[in-house]
């Protein structure tokens, strides 16, 4: 063990922002006080409403008035259901419909009423873990922003309304066979949908059908389509690969399928000793993400020449050697990273994959699947199949269907989800064409751009309220209801079903006749009900895709690669869909809206990224308004300085500027209008210029300090490696005991005879900041498991932010180009804990099991704990969030947590509630608690197992196992605190030819 912290890692500078780096007079206010000045109730009456009125859509607990409890009614069963116990919550398996994946669910249900929702353990894509999408379907469910009635011409009307109408127009189209008519449909993978769209155009031959989504894969299948000849998706294998080359894909966050991607690429990541391997990671960008944050090297590159980097690939692969053309690009790239990748990915032949990003262009992908052919991954790290049940986005279609309307040729629209309007590229006035249509009908959760413009609006059900099905990675699945509508709304299914039939149908018979295709002529009914309780059919619908290389071949070697570099003249514009709207559907979604984003951590607003030379260059500083123009359309955005982020480039994120109710009015700008067909995902010839005035940003990573109101800026930057704690996986191997090297050595003593915890369980956490991605998906199931409030911009920008688990994000490095760390920060129950002594009312105390708890209803919120709390994971409610919150989302709420009401401090409790209900589950079974038994929600949602909770008196749980690794270590464990919550310190696996460019250096024994 090194007995001595290695000078060149305790001289590794970490920062949490350019703020912080700087020490600006803002960030230096910011922690001087535990909490900002004005924590009296808001005086502004104007803003306190639009403060209330926000919180009735977006918050997942109900608050007291002072310490009045209020009304409630309730209403008991006539007639009791026999399968019911009241308290007892009962679990369904569904599906989660996204495009063309899915996720398998499994939701938690309280009397019929949905209140959770987890990864379905036994369905191969999600195996049992979530990411922020899925947990914030839950609050989806219940927005009561969402349309509840159907509307005809604006007006009030019905679904017998709307049939009667349709009917008499399907005579027409009959006769026409379906000319002028058209379906407009987002992308899916359903059997069901699949068949009744073929059904449709056997019945309207002449019609239309188009699909579209401003946010897809559409270039990944062109791609693939270009090198086998099919409409084909690639399927990759991370526990495969040992060396794995990103380029523009961030497949651990906001690319398809990032649950099972996570998942297999840090199972290659687990490191129990220093007698285990990993995997290498390499990633090409150009902006910052969190797959290039766990990147072993990364390369900043503006997004528009990724493509010229893989030609520059595919030459260096065959200058050693291999048979692969690529036409010849002039471009200074580095040439001794591109030589080493070259050279590792030929070390790996069939051990290694390379991978695209959904923004790159069709020829990109060409080429990438050319690559993973000659290196012998084909069918080994990276395989391709064909869905029958798919429906992709098509651009051109969608173009072509714009221009038919305004040209007079539509009669009749049918559009099935989606928002047209809204998501339209600029140049295709979607808008001016549907005015020129005669009969429009729009399927929409919301009254939103579209539907205002439709002659029928027709509220969507949610998928928690209807039947489905999908089909994708590891079968096919069924979609079953877990509410019956709120709203008495319709699904895809339910109106095109209704389009083909002369009597009305219902979804649930729709489905059980396609399934009967599906599951055979033997017992159906059995066969049907497994499949409903399973939740899906593992049976794969899919079929394998040969690649072609001949093809390939061909078709790379008349593609074009070159790109000009941008410059500040003529600048590249990259739109991203949003991490917390995806394209604007969860727009409405407080949790998402105020979900930090994990690199930038800003929240409710979209911002222009920039890096800090571009900045510098035009002028700018963070929150200062920025004027993005195209030349025909401009946007003006606030600035946020990117770190890591390609000069010359802006990254602007899709899905905001909506007004579709409470929460999405006022935030955000659409910067939709500045895309045009030729650049979709990646644009040039745009400038930028500094516009008047500033935009106040909500970003809470200078939010929570450790004590820095009482140490100078040496001392911190002393302090910082040893909270997080990291070196390279040959370094680890030197010197397996380095974690401990960081730690003060000083003589740890009690103030008083210490509680004896060797019996009985004890409860603890142990989080692997190796596994961690940062992909924040237990920070929003901790929100839902546990009624955390949604509090508004202005409240964040106070620090007032409510979350139980923060997701610290770190740089280390050059402010252009530096590495990225996270972690996770919640209350760590600590043994020794320092917030339960200052409690005047022994509000805060310590359980027989290790538990640091809350007595909501004694605490008189002095706030003492908090400051005494070193670790500031502590929150405290400031105001009743919850006034005048509309019934429904009352909804959401887990009735198995407590309520918090105003003058109360909270903070993660590890789930008590899981822990008792498990108790209780176990004494019935008449057994002991066993590993596995409780499952908190941060541990249940995280796709990358990195967090491990249980028993830590039980030497053979999990939790005890990863504690009891050379690297596990106790954050801030010098104050002699004894935290149930440790971390094992982050590993990276960098080449050995590039390793100079890291600062981790050899410890010293």
């Amino acid at each position: 063990m090194s007995n001595t912290i290695n000078p060149r890692v305790q001289g590794k500078t970490y920062w949490r922002s350019l703020d912080h780096l700087a020490e600006t007079p803002e960030f230096k206010e910011l922690v001087e006080k535990e909490f900002p000045e004005g924590a009296d109730e808001l005086k502004n009456p104007v803003s306190r409403r639009k403060f209330l009125s926000l919180m009735g859509a977006s918050m997942a607990l109900a608050g007291l008035t002072s310490c009045r409890r209020p009304v409630e009614k309730i209403i008991p069963y006539v007639v009791k259901p026999e399968e019911i116990i009241p308290g007892k919550p009962q679990y369904y398996a569904t599906n989660m419909p996204f495009g063309t994946e899915s996720f398998g669910l499994l939701v938690e249900s309280h009397e019929g009423r949905p209140t959770k929702i987890e990864g379905n353990k036994n369905h191969p894509a999600s195996g049992g873990s979530s990411n922020v999408f899925m947990q914030a379907e839950m609050l989806n469910l219940y927005d009561p922003d969402r349309s509840q009635i159907i509307l005809n011409k604006g007006k009030n009307s019905s679904w017998q309304a709307y049939r009667a109408a349709w009917k008499k127009l399907a005579a027409e189209h009959v006769e026409t066979g379906g000319e002028g008519l058209a379906i407009l449909s987002e992308s899916f993978s359903s059997p069901t949908m699949m068949r009744l769209s073929e059904a449709f155009m056997e019945k309207f031959p002449q019609a239309t059908w188009v699909t579209y989504d401003s946010v897809s894969d559409e270039n990944i299948f062109a791609g693939i389509q270009a090198a086998t000849g099919a409409l084909a998706r690639p399927k990759y294998r991370f526990k495969e690969a040992n060396v794995v080359l990103s380029l523009d894909s961030d497949f651990l966050q906001m690319d398809s399928n990032d649950i099972p991607h996570a998942r297999d690429f840090a199972g290659r990541r687990k490191v129990r000793s220093e007698n285990d391997s990993m995997n290498r990671l390499y990633v090409v960008e150009g902006t910052y993400t969190i797959t290039g944050g766990m990147a072993d090297h990364r390369l900043r590159v503006q997004s528009g020449q990724v493509g010229m980097f893989a030609a520059a690939l595919a030459h260096e692969l065959s200058a050693q050697g291999l048979d692969i053309k690529a036409p010849r690009v002039n471009a200074d790239f580095d040439k001794k990273w591109i030589s080493s990748v070259a050279k590792d990915l030929l070390a790996n032949r069939g051990k290694s994959l390379v991978l695209g990003g959904r923004r790159q262009p069709p020829e990109v992908h060409t080429l990438i699947a050319l690559i993973n052919d000659v290196l012998g991954n084909t069918n080994q790290t990276v395989a391709y199949s064909n869905n029958p049940d798919m429906q992709v986005s098509n651009l051109k279609s969608f173009v072509g269907l714009t221009q038919s309307m305004n040209a007079g040729k539509i009669e009749s629209l049918v559009i099935l989800g989606g928002n047209p309007v809204y998501q339209a590229p600029a140049g295709v006035d979607f808008a001016a064409g549907l005015k020129k249509v005669n009969h429009s009908v729009h399927l929409s959760s919301h009254v939103d751009e579209t539907s205002a413009n439709t002659t029928w609006h027709i509220n969507e059900a949610h998928f928690l309220e209807s039947w489905g099905d999908v089909s994708g990675y590891g079968g096919a699945g069924i979609i079953q209801p877990l509410i019956a509508p709120l709203f008495d709304g319709k699904s895809n299914i339910d109106v095109l079903a209704d389009l083909l039939s002369d009597e009305e149908v219902w979804a649930y018979g729709v489905i059980q006749e396609t399934w009967r295709g599906l599951l055979g002529t033997g017992n159906f009914d059995k066969a049907w009900r497994k499949a409903v309780h399973d939740g899906f059919h593992a049976s794969s619908r899919e079929t394998p895709v040969s690649m072609n290389k001949s093809r390939a071949q061909g078709a790379v070697s008349m593609s074009r690669y070159y790109s000009s570099t941008a410059s500040p003249d003529d600048m590249e514009v990259i739109f991203t869909a949003s991490f917390t709207n995806y394209d604007g559907r969860y727009a409405n979604n407080g949790w998402m809206q105020e979900l930090p984003d994990p690199v930038t951590k800003v929240t409710w607003d979209n911002v222009a990224l920039i890096s800090a030379n571009t900045a510098k260059h035009l002028g700018v500083k963070n929150q200062d308004r920025l004027k993005i123009s195209n030349g025909a359309t401009d946007v003006v955005l606030p600035v946020w300085i990117q770190p890591g982020m390609a000069d010359n480039t802006v990254a602007l994120e899709l899905g905001y500027g909506r007004e579709i109710g409470r929460v999405s009015t006022g935030v955000g700008s659409n910067v939709s209008i500045l895309r045009n067909t030729s650049g979709m995902n990646i644009a040039s010839g745009f400038t930028a210029e500094k516009a008047f005035g500033a935009h106040i940003l909500a970003c809470v990573q200078d939010h929570h300090g450790f004590d820095e109101e009482k140490l100078a800026a040496d001392a911190i930057q002393k302090r910082l490696p040893t909270i997080v704690r990291e070196s390279t996986l040959s370094d680890y191997q030197k010197d397996p005991e380095f974690a401990m090297a960081f730690a003060e050595k000083n003589e740890l003593k009690g103030m008083w005879k210490e509680h004896d915890y060797s019996e009985g369980n004890q409860w603890g956490m142990a989080i692997d900041l190796t596994s961690c991605t940062g992909c924040s998906a237990c920070t929003i199931a901790c929100q839902s498991e546990n009624n955390i409030p949604v509090i508004g911009k202005d409240e964040v920008s106070n620090g007032r932010d409510m979350s139980w688990i923060r997701l610290d994000r770190y740089y280390t490095g050059d402010v252009e180009d530096p590495e990225m760390v996270f972690q996770p920060i919640a209350c760590q129950h600590c043994e020794m804990a320092p917030c339960e002594g200052v409690c005047p009312v022994a509000a805060t105390t310590h359980s027989d099991e290790g538990l640091n708890e809350m007595a909501y209803n004694r605490c008189i919120g002095t706030r003492y704990c908090s400051n005494n709390c070193p670790y500031k994971v502590r929150r405290f409610n400031f105001f009743n969030y919850t006034k005048d919150m509309p019934e429904i989302v009352e909804m959401a709420m887990n009735p198995d947590v407590s309520i918090r009401f105003r003058g109360v401090m909270e903070k993660c409790t590890f789930c008590v509630q899981r822990i008792n209900v498990a108790k209780i589950d176990v004494k019935n079974e008449g057994r002991d608690l066993e590993d596995g038994d409780i499952v908190v929600a941060c541990q249940q949602a995280c796709p990358t197992d990195a967090i491990a909770f249980g028993n830590i008196n039980d030497p053979n749980s999990e939790v005890s196992k990863m504690k009891a690794q050379n690297r596990d270590y106790a954050l801030l464990g010098e104050l002699n605190l004894q935290p149930r919550t440790s971390y094992g310190a982050k590993l990276r696996n960098p080449n050995p030819d590039l390793e100079t460019e890291h600062a981790v250096a050899e410890h010293t024994a």
